[in-house]
């Protein structure tokens, strides 16, 4: 390069990373055709078994949403309908490598240009399945990635995410990508530095790069000068996450002592074993959705899970949220493909569909109240109608299991406020026990801009003030009315946007256990 280049991105991750830049999007090594149609389906074979090996052993290490997103990509590569069409392409006379990228390129123009959102986000999954498999074909692993690399390229695939080792610092600069993708919910998870949106002037670039994740910019090529800001910035957000260590096993509160309860969100059971309760008020939003991986999960399963964290908890507050299964999130066998799956049967709208599945989840949240101090939420609720059904089926089974014998609790009942119906008429919703806002459906509802949509990125903001004045408004409800109201999206933990939420009224926030610290300190900064 002849000189330096400055770009400015999103910060999808925060932090900084200096580090030789690493083509993601350069050429993979080259395919040494077998000569006969057998020996190209036996290659082809064993890439895709090697490739499916491969996953299963990420898989066995993943934990939460990581592991979610490799079980549907083996799911994928498992799929004759997926690899049926290379092998036909094998049996005219093409090359294992031809046939498998010409076969999975159609598949993922096919996925591009669906009408269905959920369909066009699966494409980068469809990608990350070709690129691994030929590079499986080629012998090439995807563990070369210098030690401390900017991984810089169009998209980053999960596995190439996961092969990576950060333990020697790096961070990822994307031409697209996005702050809501699955990527940068891992990133945030593991302490990655990450920037997205950098646009494509920095194609063919190489050499040194320096990765302001904290401010969402880049510098390739620098020079000394900036190489010295550059250490000047980092050392400042070092020592600034070294403070927010003290911070940790303090109460939450303002400058003026204003106390800030601060929560955790939890995506799988094994998340608690690395949080100690004591720096947490508790759990503000469970997931549930891991439960549902390739069969529906039966009752005791669910219980196990439920169990486990509440009594982790200590008789702090859990509130587990029912299956918000649908949108990006499918199950098979119990979500429907939609021509819209983000506006269509997702959340407590699926599970009033499906009451046979409901109340199997039902039971198993009323039996493990006995184990801790339980609260459930409702995901999607749009309509006072949809929180009574959901309501009375919790009272059905608690009947039903008094009758029984069985030990059981009922918790208090709330509602996530994420479409945008909850927000505008609260008081509508006056009977809840609670509400929780989900900053980053309702941020994409009333922005309409899919939060996993790079190119409208910038829009998807919950500092618009039309978002915030609907937080600030529910704020006001709760506290007028006695409804304690939380917010549990990505938000809560951004240092940025915390101020603006306490000056909307909330006085709740569940974050991931990665940004307790920084939350914690960035509450203390709050003048008021």
């Amino acid at each position: 390069m002849p000189g330096p280049l400055e770009l400015k991105g999103i910060a999808a991750s925060p932090g900084y990373a200096a580090g030789p830049v690493f083509d993601l999007d350069r050429p993979l090594g080259a395919y040494v055709a077998k000569g006969s149609a057998a020996a190209e389906k036996a290659a082809l074979e064993d890439a895709i078994a090697a490739a499916s090996a491969s996953l299963a052993d990420l898989i066995a290490a993943a934990e939460g949403e990581a592991g979610e997103i490799l079980e549907f990509q083996l799911a994928m590569i498992e799929d004759d309908a997926l690899t049926g069409p290379a092998f036909a392409a094998i049996e005219t006379g093409l090359p294992a490598d031809a046939a498998w990228t010409s076969a999975l390129d159609a598949e993922i123009a096919g996925y591009e240009t669906s009408d269905e959102e959920y369909f066009r986000a699966r494409a980068a999954d469809i990608r990350d399945i070709r690129d691994q498999v030929f590079r499986a074909l080629v012998s090439e692993g995807g563990a070369s990635v210098p030690a401390g690399a900017i991984l810089h390229g169009d998209d980053i695939a999960p596995t190439r995410f996961l092969q990576t080792d950060w333990s020697a610092g790096g961070g990822i600069a994307l031409k697209s990508g996005s702050s809501a993708s699955h990527v940068a919910m891992l990133a945030r998870a593991r302490g990655v530095p990450m920037v997205v949106g950098l646009g494509p002037a920095a194609n063919g670039v190489s050499g040194e790069a320096l990765l302001d994740a904290e401010h969402g910019g880049i510098v390739f090529a620098p020079t000394d000068a900036e190489r010295r800001r550059f250490r000047t910035a980092a050392e400042a957000y070092a020592a600034r996450r070294e403070k927010a260590g003290d911070f940790l096993g303090r109460p939450a509160a303002t400058k003026s002592g204003v106390p800030v309860r601060v929560q955790v969100n939890v995506a799988d059971p094994s998340d608690v074993e690395r949080i100690d309760i004591a720096t947490c008020d508790g759990v503000g939003l469970m997931r549930t959705e891991f439960l549902f991986g390739k069969v529906l999960p039966d009752e005791d399963t669910q219980y196990a899970a439920y169990r486990r964290v509440l009594e982790w908890a200590g008789g702090k507050p859990v509130t587990i949220r029912t299956a918000d299964a649908g949108g990006d999130k499918p199950v098979p066998g119990y979500t429907v493909e939609e021509t819209n799956p983000f506006l269509g049967l997702r959340g407590i709208r699926l599970s009033l569909a499906r009451p046979d599945v409901f109340r199997v989840q039902v039971r198993a949240l009323l039996r493990a109240g006995m184990h801790g101090t339980l609260k459930v939420m409702f995901p999607m609720i749009a309509v006072p109608e949809e929180y009574a059904r959901a309501r009375a089926l919790f009272v059905e089974e608690a009947a039903a299991l008094a009758a029984a014998g069985v030990a059981h609790m009922m918790p208090p009942l709330g509602i996530m406020v994420e479409v945008p119906s909850v927000a505008i008429a609260p008081e509508l919703f006056a009977e809840v026990a609670f509400f929780s806002i989900g900053s980053n459906d309702l941020t994409q509802y009333v922005m309409a801009a899919a939060r996993d949509n790079g190119t409208v990125a910038a829009l998807n903001s919950v500092h618009n003030p039309a978002v915030l004045r609907l937080i600030g408004e529910v704020a006001a409800f709760g506290q007028a009315n006695g409804i304690s109201v939380s917010l549990c999206g990505d938000a809560g933990g951004d240092p940025a946007a915390i101020p603006a939420l306490l000056a909307a009224g909330l006085r709740d926030l569940s974050v991931a256990p990665a940004q307790l610290a920084m939350a914690k300190a960035a509450i203390a900064e709050v003048a008021f």
